[in-house]
């Protein structure tokens, strides 16, 4: 415990020096230092999209063009808007707020819901009304109101329901019920729940191959087993009801110090890792790109915002990945944009989710500097 508490006075201290380098700055000079600290392979550019979003997580785009937003620990929902679409915000809208860690939006038929731990809400209508938003509407409040990872992603499926996780209410631990470590998904009314996924740590980013249409989902491991054990993971759901190890088996194959020996008893196969990511490195949103602005080579390729670490000795993430596929296999995983964690480990910026746009550019939203930032490609 010693350990974790010099992480969390480091982890103050350096966004303490952030803010007081921030201060200085000028608008458009904060911007430049900013990106000039991100380092992204040649013919990228990393410009600010919106530098006023606190504590901004999970992403969602509207019919309209209007960015949206949750939080985690601000409590609110924001709609970013680009009136004059030059990829610039021109204003922040707070539409929802004083929810409890409304982290998680999805975005459908002008509508936006909103995943707050126990419930899940929906703004009706909203695009026509950022100025004068409405109450949320309740869809249900059947899920669990434990915080331990209670924060969630969600989406909507190419199947048209309403995908929500549900961490498990601990570190490490066997819960009673089957809902904890899963992912269900619901219709949009928030009726006919099931569990399509289980033995899922924590996952707080997902997406669809957009060729099979499986479910890939990023799951965050344990602590404490160690600096380079167990890793994070990248999941392929294949077929519904696979159990993905937790709380057995992290990885391939570590077995966990507590719960491994009964592995044995469960009748039931687990689904090794599509690939097995860095220790500790907190991968959360992650997309299929689909565009056509980056080169050919990253079509239908996975990218990895990945959190970074707070109880390692030596930090790790704080960076995007990419994971390459063939045959519907993970091939590699490299270090795509980094510069968020400096030398001397000050972290300035810790990345948690992605969103393609219209054009083929990617935001990244960054929800220790309250930054989204957008990705672009000239050859």
């Amino acid at each position: 415990m010693k350990s974790h508490a010099v992480a969390i006075i480091v982890y103050f201290l350096s966004t303490l020096l952030l803010l007081q380098w921030l201060s200085g700055c000028s608008p458009q000079n904060k911007s430049q230092q900013i990106t000039e600290k991100l380092d992204a392979p040649s013919g990228f550019t990393v410009d600010i999209f919106a530098a006023d979003v606190p504590n901004a997580r999970q992403l969602a785009l509207g019919a309209e063009g209007t960015v949206y937003a949750g939080s985690r620990n601000a409590g609110k929902v924001y709609a970013i808007t680009d009136k004059n679409k030059d990829f610039k915000a021109d204003s922040v809208f707070v539409i929802a707020d004083n929810l409890r860690l409304p982290s998680g939006i999805a975005y459908r038929n002008g509508d936006l819901y909103i995943g707050a731990v126990s419930k899940i809400l929906k703004l009706d209508s909203i695009d026509s009304q950022l100025h004068n938003p409405p109450e949320p509407t309740l869809i249900t409040n059947r899920y669990p109101t434990e915080g331990h990872h209670g924060w969630k992603f969600i989406d909507f499926g190419p199947d048209g329901k309403l995908y929500v996780p549900v961490g498990a209410p601990c570190n490490i631990c066997n819960p009673d019920k089957d809902i904890f470590a899963s992912i269900s998904r619901i219709n949009p009314d928030g009726t006919g729940r099931e569990i399509i996924a289980h033995g899922v740590r924590n996952t707080v980013g997902f997406d669809w191959h957009p060729q099979t249409g499986n479910l890939w989902f990023t799951d965050n491991g344990r602590d404490w087993l160690g600096d380079n054990r167990p890793p994070c993971e990248l999941n392929n759901l294949s077929e519904k009801g696979q159990h993905f190890g937790y709380p057995y088996i992290h990885g391939n194959d570590i077995k966990d110090p507590e719960f491994g020996t009964l592995a044995e008893q469960i009748d039931t196969e687990f689904t090794a890792p599509a690939q097995e990511l860095g220790p500790h490195v907190a991968p959360l949103g992650m997309i299929f790109y689909t565009g056509d602005m980056l080169p050919n080579s990253y079509k239908n390729q996975i990218l990895i915002a990945e959190h970074g670490s707070w109880n390692r000795s030596e930090k790790i993430g704080y960076r995007i990945t990419k994971v390459m596929l063939k045959d519907g296999k993970a091939t590699s995983y490299q270090t795509f944009i980094d510069g968020w964690l400096q030398r001397g480990e000050a972290v300035w910026g810790r990345p948690v989710d992605l969103l393609q746009l219209s054009d083929g550019s990617v935001l990244i939203s960054d929800d220790h500097s309250g930054t989204i930032y957008r990705v672009t490609y000239n050859s």
